[in-house]
């Protein structure tokens, strides 16, 4: 939703020089695990929770998002059901979203977790444990998270389900929940090969308010 990747914009804020290292370092620590590893650094060098906080806040936010996601949530035909799933964190995510008031936004949020210990240390964990079961993608997910299995175990969790599913993502990570979704949904992809949903492009946060205010019209 943001015009900036969240985990990026922390530190081409508050340490350009951790952010020239985190470029070189991704091919050989895992992103999530990386991202833990730059949080550390950044506290070491005295930088604060305040400070984390306030960067979140100054993150571009394009007003037509804003727009998109209010005017569809309070449309009462379609109803909607907002679900956020992102390879972020909570406290990004959360610290974002209360800035710009859509805090009741979602109905979930799934992430890997983090929280904000005494010291001002940003605590960053992999939500799929690298210790514990992992998950079984077979698509090319992420060690932390597959984006396919949530959506499917969101939906189990909601059945008897939706009319229809519209996913929005920006990334190669976003190909395989896609995948899962049927041909009266819709989804945004970044390659091409194997779905059935029908397929919007976008490119700025003005056209998916288009997309979703074409929904609230056609009812």
């Amino acid at each position: 939703m943001a015009d900036q990747d969240t985990d990026r914009w922390i530190f081409e804020v508050l340490a350009p020089d951790i952010r020239r290292k985190m470029k070189t370092l991704k091919e050989s620590i895992q992103w999530t695990d990386l991202i833990a590893q730059s949080l550390q650094e950044i506290h070491a060098r005295g930088r604060t929770r305040e400070e984390i906080e306030h960067t979140l806040r100054q993150m571009p936010f394009h007003p037509a998002m804003v727009r998109g996601v209010t005017n569809l949530k309070k449309a009462s035909n379609p109803t909607t059901t907002f679900f956020c799933l992102s390879n972020a964190n909570s406290v990004f995510i959360n610290t974002i979203l209360e800035s710009k008031g859509l805090q009741n936004l979602f109905e979930e949020i799934v992430t890997n977790p983090a929280e904000f210990e005494p010291s001002g240390l940003l605590k960053l964990r992999r939500r799929v444990d690298p210790d514990g079961p992992q998950h079984s993608c077979a698509v090319g997910c992420s060690p932390n998270m597959c984006k396919g299995e949530e959506l499917a175990a969101f939906l189990e969790r909601h059945k008897p389900g939706y009319d229809r599913i519209v996913y929005v993502g920006d990334g190669s990570n976003d190909f395989c929940p896609i995948l899962r979704l049927r041909s009266q949904d819709m989804g945004r992809i970044s390659r091409e090969g194997g779905h059935q949903c029908q397929v919007k492009y976008w490119a700025g946060a003005w056209e998916v308010e288009e997309i979703f205010n074409q929904f609230i019209e056609k009812n």
